[in-house]
């Protein structure tokens, strides 16, 4: 292996273990704010939470192409979030034989809140200026982004 070459791997699994320490810090304060809206609330449920505040009213099998789970796990998480007055298994407008699943209002301020505290709560990233943001949520796009997904595999 030439210098550049050792030099380039390295690099690698130096970013590599920045992103598995950065996940693991970014799950642990999901859990936390999973708990802040209700403290039986799993982390997957935030995560459907979220999900819909985003994408609005879905099918169950589009939230779970989304998420890339089974339908089943959908509909397990779906019920509880039922139960906790989260989210509301409405019949669809387009199809009222079809039932897509909604956010109560009351889980649509409650997610607004945690969506934004993650990044802003902890000052990690205070000293950054705006062009520095938009830099590194553009490296974090190319990183997930389908092309770059498919070229790995």
């Amino acid at each position: 292996m030439t210098p550049q070459e050792l030099g380039r791997t390295k690099a690698l699994h130096e970013v590599e273990e920045n992103l598995r320490l950065l996940t693991e810090t970014v799950r642990s304060r999901m859990r936390d704010a999973a708990k802040g809206i209700d403290p039986t609330l799993p982390l997957f449920g935030l995560k459907m939470l979220q999900l819909l505040k985003r994408e609005g009213p879905l099918h169950s099998g589009a939230a779970a192409d989304l998420l890339m789970v089974d339908k089943s796990v959908i509909s397990r998480q779906s019920r509880q979030l039922e139960e906790l007055g989260l989210i509301e298994v409405q019949a669809d407008p387009r199809d009222g034989r079809a039932r897509v699943l909604v956010l109560t209002p009351a889980a649509e301020e409650r997610v607004g809140a945690v969506q934004t505290g993650i990044m802003l709560d902890s000052h990690i990233l205070d000293d950054w200026s705006a062009e520095e943001l938009h830099e590194f949520a553009g490296y974090l796009s190319r990183l997930r982004s389908p092309s770059t997904l498919a070229d790995a595999s």
